[in-house]
């Protein structure tokens, strides 16, 4: 066989007729359900091919299987070779393209290939298809780059492609999946058509695979748990009643299944629930508790007489309380008290169906509809009781808690206590990749707001000048560009926290876990904070829902008290560090207490000094060195003076709780400083590891302005601690005042790398 073989001998006349949209048609490594159920129709009418034709072309139409890398670079390789051969009157369409390959490779005697009936066929299916002229996809043949459509400093594509990370294909691929017309934006009011509108979206997700993978492959999964969180963060681009949804049947309800199963049920349950064929809900969340999981009042207890569990509901403030996907979901991972001959062994979670085989309702099981809500209303959050529900004892996912046949009660784990943290810790990917999402969703707004604005005029120096761009005034770049810098600063940090996730050990895990409820805190304010600015910024038109303002501010605010309230997290962040903090002198003893306050008094005398307070120098001031230094401070002196505190209260006779309580605001202030300096750390890290000096240089300004415009915030704090003089402070707003308006010059370019394309958008503000 020779190594390049003509095109007579890979395929026949009628599949290089359609080669050429093939081609075009995953050229973006997606075909989409329009597509899909275009070109399988067309096809099965197309007189000129082939009982095999059709079945080779219809393979090529799996969306669950795309072409190999081999087998798409084969095609690039023949249709190259053929474009260079056909006449130039010819490179008219893809339609012209594929006749001209099928009479080079038809035999003498067959003349369909220029009959016009062939063409009008082959011209219909490319309409349908929406393809254009084959100029358009030049680049695709030729290799050419497109045209940038923002002028900047930097190359967008290359901002983009750092932003996305790992993961630039499959976020690519998702990206090209949501702009099909199937996933059109629709105003639907009513709860029941959006719902099932937003399960219609969820089953073609997992058609693509993608619901699947962070599962085993033994499973029909991909074992990459880093693809579905840039899933997940990518559907906060479209909407967020589908991104929640997604999480919802995959993350939470098959997350369990996976995380706090084992063999048995990852057999039985997981590949039906990567593809929908088994929907199901996470009942953990109660009416009475709250975010107070460990008090939970659902229980289960084991019947040894049946060898069953009876799930109970004991009063109607116990109930399941905004459980997501109660009205689709056919069984409950419901988290229960589990009770064994007499005996509470803590929280663990069994599967409890809802529904039979036919959809009805299963005995002893009542779910309520929570009805309208602020938003997210494609999601059918609804409250689910248990009236003494007997399931069987296969049905505990019993990883870190079993019953055996005869009724005994084990745990490769004997701390209940760090038994509980241990199950809660492998579900912390609900925290990982819900402020992801929420970050999307500001990622949008910030796209509006700030393409708005540099299309919009308004007032002039007089009536006959042209009238101002928005984000010429000061004011509006004000308003915009420190949360411009602020969010790529928050997708450099949620990066790092997911990859700790994805690559995580059992002993960083609670590290882990501070990690990300002070990212998920952080990020999910910051989402409600810029979302609402953005609006403003659009003035009435961004009052209008087709401006997307109404759906993405309603739809993520939510995410600020879900997967933990905020507050709540900000606290756990705090006694995560407190615990950190005492168990390193624990370690070390006096010398490591003696090590930290030499430290920390050098650290002390070389940033108070009067000449260092009072450097305002552009150099000084914008080198990362001032920024760390400036935010290691204020988290190690809040984490100190707390520590100080707490001892001083329980030394005074004080209960450790009511210590705790009495030092709540000062707790959340040095989680909010924790969070601050991890964000910096990992921008600054991120900086260091860009080789394009102009990506390089408009980081370093973004950097600068999230960390100047950060410290503004807190100047009260700083002058307070004597760590600034007001000469400085007023240098570092002059400074914010200078980044913002140099960066406005790249504003466009900046948010043109979200990569977010106009389909997924959606405001008409911008049309």
């Amino acid at each position: 066989m020779t190594k390049n073989p003509s095109i007579t001998q890979i395929y026949t006349p009628g599949v290089l007729s359609l080669l050429p949209m093939f081609y075009v048609a995953w050229a973006d490594r997606v075909l989409s359900p329009t597509e899909v159920k275009l070109l399988e129709d067309k096809m099965a009418n197309l007189q000129f091919l082939t009982e095999k034709d059709k079945f080779t072309l219809k393979k090529w139409c799996n969306p669950r299987n795309p072409p190999s890398r081999e087998l798409f670079q084969q095609w690039k390789i023949i249709l190259h070779n053929a474009s260079l051969k056909m006449p130039k009157d010819k490179k008219q369409s893809l339609v012209e393209f594929g006749l001209v390959m099928a009479v080079k490779g038809a035999t003498a005697e067959e003349d369909r290939w220029v009959s016009k009936e062939t063409r009008a066929a082959l011209q219909e299916l490319e309409q349908a298809l929406g393809f254009v002229h084959l100029d358009t996809y030049h680049s695709l043949f030729n290799d050419q780059k497109a045209e940038e459509i923002v002028a900047s400093s930097f190359e967008v594509a290359a901002m983009t492609d750092l932003l996305d990370d790992d993961y630039d294909e499959t976020r690519h691929r998702l990206r090209q999946l949501l702009r099909d017309p199937v996933f059109k934006y629709q105003d639907m009011p009513v709860k029941e058509d959006y719902r099932e509108k937003v399960l219609e979206w969820t089953k073609i997700l997992a058609n693509h695979g993608y619901g699947a993978l962070p599962y085993p492959k033994a499973h029909g999964g991909a074992d990459d748990m880093g693809a579905y969180v840039a899933v997940f963060e990518t559907l906060g681009h479209h909407d967020l009643s589908l991104a929640i949804k997604f999480g919802v049947q995959f993350g939470l309800f098959g997350g369990s299944v996976h995380a706090l199963g084992t063999d048995k049920h990852h057999e039985k349950y997981l590949k039906d629930i990567g593809t929908c064929e088994l929907l199901g809900c996470f009942a953990m969340t109660e009416t009475g508790h709250g975010s107070n999981v460990r008090s939970l009042e659902t229980t289960a207890e084991y019947d040894a007489k049946t060898d069953e569990f009876i799930v109970n509901t004991p009063h109607r403030g116990a109930g399941k309380e905004y459980i997501g996907n109660a009205l689709h979901g056919e069984m409950a991972s419901t988290f229960v008290q589990l009770i064994v001959n007499g005996e509470n062994h803590g929280v663990h979670a069994i599967l409890v169906p809802l529904k039979d085989k036919n959809g009805r309702r299963m005995p002893g099981i009542e779910v309520e509809d929570c009805g309208y809500k602020l938003g997210l209303n494609g999601v059918d959050n609804g409250r689910i009781w248990y009236d003494n529900v007997r399931v069987p004892r296969e049905n505990l996912l019993n990883r870190f808690g079993n019953v055996n046949d005869k009724g005994e009660y084990s745990s490769p784990i004997e701390n209940p206590s760090r038994r509980f943290f241990t199950m809660l810790g492998t579900l912390v990917g609900g925290r990982v990749s819900v402020p992801r999402a929420g970050l999307s969703a500001a990622k949008n707004g910030l796209t509006i707001a700030i393409k708005y604005a540099l299309k919009r005029r308004q007032f002039g120096p007089d009536f006959k000048s042209p009238e101002t761009l928005l984000l010429d005034y000061p004011s509006h770049q004000r308003r915009l560009m420190p949360l411009l810098a602020k969010a790529y600063a928050l997708d450099f940090g949620l990066t790092y926290v997911a990859k700790r996730f994805v690559n995580r050990t059992e002993e960083d895990i609670r590290e882990i876990e501070t990690l990300a409820a002070g990212l998920k805190s952080y990020a999910t304010w910051f989402t409600t904070e810029t979302l609402q600015e953005c609006r403003e910024a659009c003035g009435g038109k961004g009052y209008l829902t087709e401006n997307r303002f109404a759906h993405l501010k309603a739809g993520s605010d939510i995410f600020t008290t879900f997967e933990g309230d905020n507050t709540v997290l900000m606290q756990l962040v705090a006694k995560g560090l407190l615990t950190e903090f005492k168990q390193q002198f624990h370690e070390e003893g006096t010398l490591g207490m003696l090590r930290f306050v030499g430290h920390r008094a050098w650290h002390v005398v070389a940033e108070q000094n009067v000449i260092t307070k009072r450097r305002t120098e552009k150099e000084h001031l914008l080198s990362a060195d001032f920024a760390l230094k400036a935010f290691h401070f204020r988290r190690e002196n809040l984490l100190y003076s707390l520590s100080q505190r707490l001892r001083g209260n329980i030394k005074n006779g004080m209960s450790s709780y009511d210590a705790v309580l009495k030092c709540q605001t000062h707790m959340l202030a040095l989680a909010e400083a924790f969070v601050e300096d991890l964000i910096l750390q990992k921008f600054v890290e991120k900086i260091s590891e860009v080789e394009d000096d102009n990506l390089k240089k408009v980081l370093k300004k973004m950097c600068s302005l999230y960390a100047l415009s950060t410290i503004e915030k807190h100047k009260g704090w700083y002058l307070e601690a004597n760590y600034l003089e007001g000469v400085k402070t007023k240098a570092i707003r002059r400074e914010v005042d200078a980044l913002c308006a140099e960066l406005r010059w790249e504003a466009g370019a900046l948010v043109e790398a979200f990569g977010i394309p106009d389909e997924l958008i959606g405001a008409q503000i911008l049309q």
